[in-house]
């Protein structure tokens, strides 16, 4: 053991004289990003690019080959925004052609959003007609046959057999002969009590849909059909039927559905964020797959109260013309909506910096210095933000490159928060 401790004490003085030699020669140049630390008195030096490379020395960077800037005299010209965790930077006309800088004048300027989606054709629903019948009875023969016919106005549909109605117009006939007995009658009562009798029976043919045609020709003929037509009161295309040979049929029994097909609807979804942009009355437009180049237009009739909580979208309701008859319901079809939000202070999309907490954009303040500002921004419109507030029309901002700006920026609030010299 002493011979140990012996061999120690012999080769510490050797040890030491080794480990100042070694600081010697670490302190003799600057590698890496090792900091050099600042002697009383003396300035000190570091690169732009490279903040954490400080030297006593002006001189280049031995990383990038800047020219090392002062700190004493960059903290006097530049701004350290604490608030936002930035500071105002200066960049040479050189570096800022080298890394792409380009900025852009916020104007005034007329908005307008282009709101797309997808629609799916349907049915005017107030253009949807039935056709029943307030009779009893069975059908005879059918005139329209099969879904899809087109029936004009006033077309007959089918025949009916209602006994119901074959024995009130033999009452019709009974009253109408009555009536002309009884008007030769010398007492008014009597000729008047024929007379209602007769136009009691007329009411009930007419409230059972028997028109004045078939009545006067009922007059003419004093014989009575077995059978009545039903007659369209509409014209369109039939969607749905019935109507089957033989089939009893009773009051309110829908035998025909017939569309108007010369005005349809088109549902579209508008997401949540666009629903603001949108108003009864705008103007549509429409494409089809099967026809491209050809352009429709309609306008928005209906925006639905509720919102679908799965897809968050807003239901609206598109009316067009279809004369021609080249919208079919469930068709899909390219829906386009232009909305006019008028003249607004706004910004390029491209300018600005959204870190999730705020906004930010860097203002051209002249003579290479780019100052960070924080904004708050309204509507985005196509590729514009509208400004609600923190910059004025005619300021100029980066609009390219403002992520390298942007980092070098933070990187200079960095230092100058470590190195205490905050404003």
């Amino acid at each position: 053991m002493k011979k140990i401790l012996f061999l120690l004490i012999l080769t510490l003085p050797f040890l030491l004289m080794s480990c100042g030699q070694g600081n010697k020669a670490g302190n003799g140049g600057h590698e890496g990003h090792q900091e050099v630390a600042k002697k009383k008195g003396e300035a000190q030096y570091h690169c732009p690019m490279h903040p954490t490379f400080i030297s006593d020395q002006p001189g280049e960077c031995p990383i990038c080959q800047m020219t090392l800037v002062a700190i004493e005299e960059e903290e006097e010209e530049m701004e350290f925004h604490a608030e936002i965790g930035r500071a105002t930077v200066r960049i040479s006309l050189e570096k800022q052609q080298l890394i792409g800088v380009k900025t852009e004048e916020v104007i005034v300027r007329p908005l307008s959003k282009t709101i797309r989606t997808v629609g799916r054709v349907d049915y005017d629903e107030t253009r949807l007609y039935h056709a029943h019948t307030k009779l009893t009875g069975w059908v005879e023969e059918l005139y329209v046959d099969h879904v899809g016919q087109r029936v004009e106005k006033g077309q007959p549909l089918l025949t009916l057999y209602s006994p119901d109605l074959v024995s009130t117009q033999e009452e019709y006939l009974l009253a109408l002969k009555a009536q002309e007995t009884l008007s030769k009658a010398p007492f008014d009562e009597i000729s008047s009590g024929g007379k209602s009798l007769l136009e009691a029976t007329r009411r009930r043919l007419l409230l059972w849909n028997i028109t004045e045609d078939q009545i006067r020709q009922l007059e003419r003929s004093r014989k009575v059909p077995t059978t009545t037509i039903l007659h369209s009161h509409h014209e369109g295309y039939v969607v749905e039927m019935m109507a089957r040979h033989g089939l009893f049929i009773s009051p309110g029994m829908h035998l025909y559905v017939i569309a108007d097909l010369s005005t349809v609807w088109i549902y579209a979804d508008i997401y949540e964020y666009e629903v603001p942009f949108i108003h009864e009355g705008q103007e549509a437009r429409v494409s089809l797959p099967y026809s491209p180049g050809e352009v429709l237009i309609g306008k928005l009739t209906y925006i639905y109260p509720t919102l679908d909580p799965k897809t968050r979208t807003v239901k609206v309701r598109l009316e067009f013309l279809n004369s021609e008859g080249r919208l079919k319901p469930e068709m899909y079809a390219h829906v386009q909506i232009e909305a006019d939000i008028g003249s607004k202070l706004a910004l390029p999309e491209g300018a600005v910096l959204d870190t999730g907490i705020r906004q930010v954009v860097f203002v051209d303040q002249g003579d290479g210095k780019f100052e960070p500002r924080e904004v708050k921004l309204g509507a985005r419109v196509d590729h514009y933000f509208e400004v609600l507030e923190g910059i004025s029309e005619g300021e100029r901002v980066v609009t390219s490159a403002n992520f390298l700006i942007d980092s070098e920026s933070k990187l200079r609030a960095a230092v100058k928060a470590a190195t205490g010299h905050q404003h």
